[in-house]
């Protein structure tokens, strides 16, 4: 199916039951992230310039937990970048990224104005954008070089919504498309996994950018091609449009952490029964190349403890878990889990590189004080498409993460919400229970 028909064209009753299913897992895990993001340092600075910024009396549309109106694509930006804040985000394993973190943000921009939009219409822009996100990302992989940010793709997923949304003609959502990938963020991903940041996976500039690329080709402003869409190269990765559902293969984090280091999260914690602590006298992690390149064991702010694979380990290992409490405040200075971090030793391991991105392997030797070595065996993350977590632990990671911010009424309210949407008439009940500042 031609993109452009794609974008402008799918209804509702054309998405599988399947894949209408995946997509309400994929609003309420990103809801989840985004309500407990909004405590993080990074989330308040990027607000706050947003409301300085990107303010705007008119058309505008709201910070999400926050309620400050802003112009749409500083909504874009702003609320992209805090979901970004707190690496809990679902994401594509092929594409080594992540779609909702944009994609949500430009739904909710577009959610609010004088035409009321359908929970129907919200749930399929929701889908079209995971689509057009999921083959960008994989299309540039294929084309060029270097390995970039998710913004750098899912400029393309905020443009796609952003056109149905304006209600673009073909040649017009065309041109959206070609300015959401000439502007949008090639940053280098592998750059802040060495050196960890603030500027994460590039989500504030691609849903600026893709929000942006279409209000200006609503105004005339010409961008077409999007060479990732249109080269006829990549062909393979857009011809299976309206049939092969990408939605449907995402995976779950459980941990707020970079998705690399879950796999070791997993091996050590299959092992924590077995031992105590205090008798660890080493810990050792086999894994691929670039979950290796997380390599700090100290971090210095919640940046650093998102992309680090030794911290996180150590942490779980003591506290017998790993939460947002453990990536932000006293965690980070705890000597405990300090001690047992720089413990660990990082190697890369032949078959967990051979089978990256594909799947991501880690394995745990945890040596013991009266000279026993344990070990974990090969072993992926949970949450994995092919291997789910369940919708009841889905919802009890949301409640985890939205009920300590919004309060457990709201964050009820608000699964509930999401859980009805495809049949909703309106989706002015979402918007409320979304824009609706947090209570300090």
């Amino acid at each position: 199916m031609d993109a452009i028909d794609f974008i402008s064209g799918l209804e509702a009753s054309r998405i599988p039951a399947t894949a209408r299913h995946h997509a309400t897992r994929t609003l309420i895990d990103t809801l989840g992230v985004a309500a407990a993001a909004t405590q993080t340092d990074n989330s308040r600075i990027l607000r706050d310039f947003a409301s300085t910024a990107f303010g705007a009396p008119g058309k505008a549309a709201k910070l999400m937990f926050d309620g400050r109106s802003v112009s749409l694509p500083g909504a874009g930006f702003a609320n992209s970048g805090s979901i970004d804040s707190l690496d809990a985000h679902d994401g594509q394993k092929n594409t080594k990224g992540h779609m909702g973190v944009v994609v949500i943000p430009a739904l909710f921009a577009f959610a609010e104005g004088p035409l009321p939009v359908s929970g129907g219409e919200f749930m399929t822009r929701l889908v079209i954008g995971y689509e057009i996100a999921t083959r960008a990302g994989l299309a540039l992989h294929a084309s060029v070089s270097d390995y970039h940010t998710s913004g750098a793709w899912n400029a393309l997923a905020a443009a796609a919504i952003s056109a149905r949304a304006l209600k673009l003609d073909a040649d017009w959502a065309r041109h959206a498309l070609g300015i959401a990938e000439y502007n949008g963020p090639r940053s280098q991903m592998m750059r802040c996994i060495d050196h960890p940041t603030m500027v994460k996976d590039g989500a504030t500039w691609g849903g600026f950018t893709g929000i942006a690329a279409a209000q200006l080709a609503q105004l005339g402003h010409t961008g077409a091609p999007a060479i990732t869409m249109e080269d006829p190269d990549l062909a393979s990765y857009w011809n299976d449009l309206g049939g092969r559902w990408y939605v449907s293969d995402q995976y779950v984090k459980l941990y707020p952490v970079c998705r690399w280091a879950q796999p070791a999260i997993t091996a050590a914690l299959s092992l924590s029964e077995q031992f105590d602590v205090a008798d660890v006298s080493g810990i050792r992690i086999e894994t691929f190349h670039q979950a290796k390149r997380l390599p700090l064991a100290e971090p210095a702010n919640t940046e650093q403890a998102q992309y680090s694979i030794k911290f996180p380990v150590a942490a779980a290992l003591l506290r017998g878990r790993i939460g947002v409490e453990e990536v932000t405040g006293p965690a980070l200075k705890d000597p405990d889990i300090l001690r047992l971090a720089n413990m660990i030793e990082v190697t890369e391991d032949d078959e967990a590189n051979a089978a990256f991105p594909a799947d991501r392997l880690a394995r745990v030797r945890i040596s013991l004080a009266d000279g026993r070595t344990l070990e974990s065996g090969m072993m992926k993350a949970v949450g994995d498409p092919e291997d789910p977590i369940s919708d009841a632990d889905l919802h009890a990671k949301f409640t985890n993460l939205a009920a300590p911010v919004l309060g457990d009424a709201r964050a009820e309210r608000l699964l509930e919400t999401c859980a009805g949407l495809w049949e909703a008439d309106t989706v002015s009940d979402l918007v409320e229970l979304v824009m609706q500042p947090v209570e300090d």
